[in-house]
């Protein structure tokens, strides 16, 4: 990772969850937000926070969707990541399930067990779920129980 880049986190105080720290349950933040412990839940940015950045430290590890404009990765995660600016994974950096991204930053020795979908940054305006409810929309139920595309 380019170490002299400028914070993205400006002059706002990170929120932290320490080492030893596990959080059970959905996080919804503005601003940065930086994991050395344990998150079993998805984390999502303020929708308004263009600049908003989630950091998962060496020690941090999420078991969860990640969606952050921002999401630089040093850690493990067990799940998809949502990130409309860029994604960074550090040479230790773990990641089972896809990433998608605008930009797409690694370092050799990252691990992804999962796939890559790059897309515009337009394409994170709609959340995972109305692109689910969206294709289900688009399908009806078969007198047999079948489905077809409406």
């Amino acid at each position: 990772m380019r170490r002299d880049k400028k914070s993205r986190r400006g002059t706002a105080t990170p929120t932290l969850i320490a080492k030893g720290t596990c959080i059970v349950g959905e996080i919804h933040f503005s601003g940065s937000l930086e994991i050395e412990g344990q998150v079993k839940g998805n984390i999502e940015a303020a929708g308004d926070d263009a600049d908003a950045c989630v950091r998962i430290r060496d020690t941090g590890v999420v078991i969860g969707q990640v969606k952050a404009p921002v999401v630089i990765v040093s850690g493990n995660i067990e799940g998809d990541i949502y990130a409309a600016k860029q994604v960074e994974l550090a040479s230790q950096a773990v990641v089972k399930g896809d990433i998608h991204y605008a930009l797409l930053e690694i370092e050799k020795g990252a691990q992804v067990n999962g796939g890559f979908v790059q897309e515009e940054e337009s394409a994170f305006a709609a959340s995972p779920e109305a692109e689910k409810n969206k294709v289900a929309s688009h399908l009806e139920t078969v007198g047999d129980g079948g489905m077809r595309q409406a």
